[in-house]
């Protein structure tokens, strides 16, 4: 297999942040749409409750099984047959369709009731988000095969068409009927759904069919001279196994092992899975004390949800984007049951190498979105909500504090994503103890903090908690890397110059805040581009590494 990983997780990470960006776009307009039009009770029940309904279902369905699949596809191909990682994929779909049923129970008889007005419509969309959610896993061993074999454009291609035919069909609805908002909603959950199970499978049905044809003209005596678009689909896949689109089912693909599952992705995914409870935990607890507890109305879950998403757009089409293509690419490139001693040097150094300027890239991310969010909160959900939204100053403070969130949540999806990565089984269930202590945890400080600070306690215990994980993944990545002298952790660090800049930038973009819009945002674009400029002179290297993979991007 001659598929460079390293490249591969470069060009996934750049595509999924173009893509992350032009959705963010589109549901920040449908939900400004909403805002202003429908009504922040609305919002709430869609973008808290159903949503965490979905995030739910599929974190705990696939999650697990997913990163386990990867690993042991990685580390262990001469114990694991494509056979039965396919079979294991195919579990997320029964594993969802028992999560369903407490999971339904749960959302229409013990949380916070909705309006009555609403009641009949929350009912049928949290069962239409169910049947999503099972629809979509159907799709997941063509998920799965298409990751391990790096068609990274597909991937980007089916979530830009799903995104757009959800989008289309609210829209389409909500725009004849704005009392149908919640109804649109799941009519369009079920509709993206279908898309994503349609386009895996139709891409494949269309590869199989290419493949065979170009494999027997190039077995010919004097085969014709590839065209650049088959080279780029079918060259250096040797090792693809799949025959016709049936291999893709469970229980079909020839098993030369001949157990349909293997015991030690069995042990490497109920690892996983305890950890993953715990995550989904740490990533939704606030929507969940919410939706247990009424410490907010729906409208005021909408507020925090709507500045929540604003505050997050780096980490939703920058960051997680950037962790998972770094969670790939280590876990192709290091061994997790040896020491990086007994490791390729060649490949520790690079890994740590790459480590190293992913903290540095993220960390400086976040600097930048903690300076300017202090003094442009304010102008930015203005500019959304409008002047009612902003009214009161609890939106803006959300924002600002929102912006600390930020920088930690960038150094902590890397650092902990590495040591996920590396991790063996053991150190995963270690871990696992502490992920329970961090998960009590966030929920009692977010009930405590929230009752003293209102809306912005659920940040402060956000803030707490992922600095305590922080702490911990950093100390493993020194000690694992301490014995060969290489300390990929120095990416933390911006650099004076940078770090200079950043304080004067938002120091003057602070005296100016009382000033006209025009003025401000002006300054502050100013100031932004200093800032970008000092980050480069000094990590000049980094450029030219991101302009060479920018330009073969442009080329493929």
């Amino acid at each position: 297999m001659a598929r460079n990983v390293l490249e591969s997780s470069l060009l996934g990470a750049g595509f999924s942040i173009i893509f992350q960006i032009l959705c963010r776009i589109l549901t920040f307009g449908i939900n400004a749409y909403i805002v202003r039009h429908v009504g922040r009770e609305v919002l709430g029940i869609m973008n808290v409750r159903l949503l965490l309904l979905e995030s739910t279902l599929l974190f705990l369905s696939r999650e697990a099984i997913n990163r386990a699949a990867l690993s042991a596809n990685a580390q262990q191909g001469d114990r694991c047959t494509w056979a039965q990682l396919i079979n294991q994929m195919w579990l997320t779909v029964p594993i969802c369709a028992v999560l369903c049923a407490p999971c339904l129970y749960i959302w229409l008889n013990w949380l916070s009731a909705v309006d009555a007005i609403y009641a009949a419509q929350y009912e049928f969309a949290c069962y239409a988000v169910a049947l999503s959610c099972v629809l979509e896993l159907f799709a997941e061993s063509a998920v799965f095969v298409a990751q391990v074999f790096c068609f990274v454009k597909l991937k980007i291609l089916l979530n830009t068409l799903h995104i757009l035919v959800r989008s289309a069909i609210f829209l389409c609805i909500v725009t004849g009927d704005r009392s149908a908002a919640i109804n649109a909603f799941a009519i369009a959950q079920l509709s993206s759904a279908v898309t994503i199970v349609v386009g895996q499978y139709g891409f494949f049905y269309l590869y199989l069919k290419g493949f065979k044809s170009y494999v027997a003209q190039q077995s010919r005596k004097k085969p014709p001279a590839a065209k650049a678009w088959q080279v780029s689909l079918y060259e250096h896949m040797d090792d693809f196994p799949f025959k016709q689109l049936r291999d893709f089912l469970p229980g079909v693909m020839f098993n030369p092992n001949g157990k349909p599952l293997n015991r030690e992705l069995q042990t490497l995914t109920l690892s996983f899975v305890k950890q993953g409870v715990l995550k989904q935990i740490l990533t939704e607890g606030e929507k969940y004390v919410m939706s247990v507890s009424p410490v907010l109305s729906f409208g005021e879950q909408a507020t925090y949800d709507v500045v929540n998403n604003l505050g997050s757009m780096a980490a939703r089409f920058i960051f997680r984007p950037i962790e998972d293509s770094s969670y790939f690419y280590f876990t192709q490139t290091l061994t997790r049951d040896l020491r990086l001693a007994k490791q390729p040097p060649e490949r520790v150094r690079q890994a740590s190498s790459v480590l190293n300027n992913l903290l540095l890239g993220v960390s400086s991310i976040g600097l930048i979105a903690f300076t300017f969010g202090q003094s442009y909160s304010h102008p930015v959900l203005l500019l959304y909500g409008g002047p009612d939204f902003v009214a009161g100053g609890l939106p803006q403070s959300l924002l600002q504090w929102h912006c600390l969130a930020i920088y930690l949540l960038a150094v902590n999806g890397i650092s902990e994503g590495y040591m996920f990565a590396t991790n063996t089984s053991r150190d995963i269930d270690k871990y696992n103890y502490l992920m329970a202590i961090f998960s009590v945890s966030f929920l009692v400080l977010s009930y405590i903090l929230t009752g003293i600070f209102g809306p912005v306690g659920f940040i402060f215990a956000n803030c707490i908690n992922m600095l305590s994980r922080i702490l911990y993944s950093t100390y493993y990545i020194r000690q694992q890397y301490r014995p060969l002298s290489l300390n990929p952790l120095l990416g933390l660090w911006p650099g004076k110059l940078f770090g200079g800049t950043l304080l004067l930038a938002g120091t003057v973009c602070y005296w100016y805040q009382s000033s006209g819009l025009g003025t401000h945002l002006g300054v502050g674009v100013l100031a932004g581009i200093v800032c970008l400029l000092s980050w480069a002179l000094a990590h000049r290297d980094l450029v030219q590494l991101g302009w060479r993979y920018g330009r073969r991007i442009k080329i493929d």
